[in-house]
C-alpha cells in the first residue's frame, strides 16, 4: 500500500463476479446511484447475467452487471465506481469487460440497452451506444 493513499500501488483487479449484497448497496449509494434494499440484492444478485468487480485488494472499488435473458435483450446496469477512484478510467474498464463478454457470449444482434444518469452518456458512447429518441423513448416504473 502507499503510505499517502492507503491504497494498492497496483490498479484495482477486475474480476467477474457479482459484489455481495452489502457491498453492492453500500457503493451504489457512495457512487449516487438511488438506494436498493439489502434483501432484493440477494435475489438480483445471483440472477446476473454477467456482473464485475474491480477490487483493491478485497475491497469494492466498481462494479457492472448485465443483467437480460441474455439471447434477446441485455441491459447495462449498476455501473458504479467509488467517489475516491473516479476520473481514472474505471467506468471505461468496467463496461470494456462487460460489452467484450456479451460480444464473445450472446447471440449476434442481441439487443443492449441502459438508462444514462447526468453526463454518464458519454461514457456509453464510447462503447457504441446511440440516444434512443426520438425512436424511442426510455421509460421508468420504480414500485
Amino acid at each position: 500500500m502507499t503510505p499517502a493513499t492507503g491504497r494498492n500501488a497496483a490498479a484495482p483487479r477486475l474480476v467477474f463476479e457479482a459484489p455481495a449484497p452489502a457491498e453492492y448497496c453500500a457503493l451504489r449509494q457512495a457512487a449516487g446511484l438511488s438506494r436498493m434494499d439489502e434483501a432484493a440484492a440477494r435475489v438480483g444478485l445471483p440472477a446476473s447475467w454477467c456482473a464485475v468487480c474491480l477490487r483493491d485488494g478485497e475491497e469494492l472499488v466498481g462494479m457492472g452487471r448485465l443483467v437480460g435473458d441474455g439471447a434477446l435483450f441485455l441491459q447495462l446496469a449498476d455501473i458504479a465506481v467509488r467517489p475516491d477512484w473516479q476520473r481514472r478510467g474505471l467506468g471505461s474498464r468496467i463496461v470494456a469487460a462487460l460489452m467484450e463478454h456479451a460480444r464473445e457470449c450472446a447471440p449476434r444482434d442481441v439487443v443492449v440497452t441502459l438508462l444514462a444518469d447526468g453526463e454518464a452518456c458519454r461514457l456509453y458512447e464510447q462503447f457504441g451506444f446511440r440516444l434512443s429518441a426520438p425512436h424511442s423513448q426510455g421509460m421508468l416504473l420504480r414500485l
